[in-house]
């Protein structure tokens, strides 16, 4: 299987890594910058006596690399710099998507994409309409990195193995993601039965701002650890058609009554793509903040020309 990464930054250096010690296939890793991809194969070449695994990775700024991948992550962007809109980074970063895709779309027409640009779920969703391809063949990865989140700071706060937590997180990938607490369980046990309301809505704006925390605390750049493994998770599960269900920026049309949108839900993934939106059963208030979080994405998207 060949598994191409667009972007040879701190998210998709790592993933590559990941994805190689996995063997899960071929890594191809693509950057633009001269020498920075070459050289982070190169390196992951040398390490691959010391970890014990043959796994087989090469790196360069020619895009034509990517020709006939089965799999294509796409980390290329510009992170977000301070004084910086999110009009001017959603300018800039679709500018390089939209380049990204039309190769996409010329060379790995059969490829399943993985999008993590930012802003997710608008990227996700112009990535979409650049390339025409079937929804189920392209998603990004989102909300799958927010569920993480919210499973270790419930870990943390009830001082449990997060391998004991489940915890789901729809919406967008953001400010505008919605933390679902009554889906949150501890071997089985509804988080409620822990904590009271106050604690699990503190637990709530922890998620949602665990991103900004943690760019806060690096001073420069952004979360990589976290992300890379939330990508060689996806693949992983694209690769062996594990038919899981997990948390993608999916395209719905009528699920959820949203239709003509890109947002973060659960969703059954194989070899083939997302097989199956996984439909909650959402009260009022969770639908309403749903469908006005897919609202905001496809107004944005709709300012992006094709």
């Amino acid at each position: 299987m060949k598994i191409s990464i667009i972007g040879a930054g701190n998210v998709g250096s790592l993933a590559a890594m990941r994805i190689a010690q996995e063997g899960l296939g071929d890594v191809f890793l693509i950057d633009i910058a001269k020498g920075l991809a070459h050289g982070k194969a190169l390196d992951l070449e040398d390490a691959r006596p010391l970890l014990k695994s043959n796994y087989s990775i090469c790196g360069g700024e020619d895009i034509g690399l990517l020709k006939d991948s089965d799999i294509v992550v796409v980390t290329a962007g510009l992170a977000r710099k301070p004084g910086m809109t999110r009009e001017e980074l959603l300018v800039k970063n679709s500018q390089i998507l939209k380049e990204v895709s039309l190769k996409i779309k010329e060379l790995a027409r059969s490829a399943i994409v993985l999008i993590v640009t930012n802003p997710l779920d608008i990227m996700t969703f112009y990535a979409l309409k650049i390339t025409g391809f079937k929804p189920g063949k392209i998603f990004g990865m989102g909300i799958s990195l927010d569920a993480a989140r919210f499973v270790n700071l419930i870990s943390q706060e009830l001082q449990v193995p997060a391998t004991d937590v489940e915890a789901l997180v729809i919406g967008a990938h953001g400010e505008g993601m919605l933390p679902l607490p009554r889906f949150a369980k501890i071997k089985g046990v509804t988080l409620d039965e822990f904590i009271g309301e106050e604690k699990i809505k503190d637990l709530i704006g922890r998620t949602v701002n665990r991103g900004a925390q943690i760019v806060a605390n690096l001073g420069s750049g952004s979360a990589f650890f976290a992300p890379s493994s939330a990508i060689a998770a996806i693949v992983k599960t694209i690769a062996k058609d594990e038919k899981r269900t997990i948390g993608l920026c999916s395209y719905l049309d009528g699920q959820y009554g949203i239709k003509n949108s890109c947002i973060g839900v659960p969703c059954r993934l194989g070899r083939n793509g997302i097989e199956q939106v996984i439909e909650l059963d959402l009260s009022k208030e969770e639908s309403a903040q749903l469908a006005k979080s897919a609202a905001a994405v496809a107004q944005a998207t709709a300012q992006l020309s094709a």
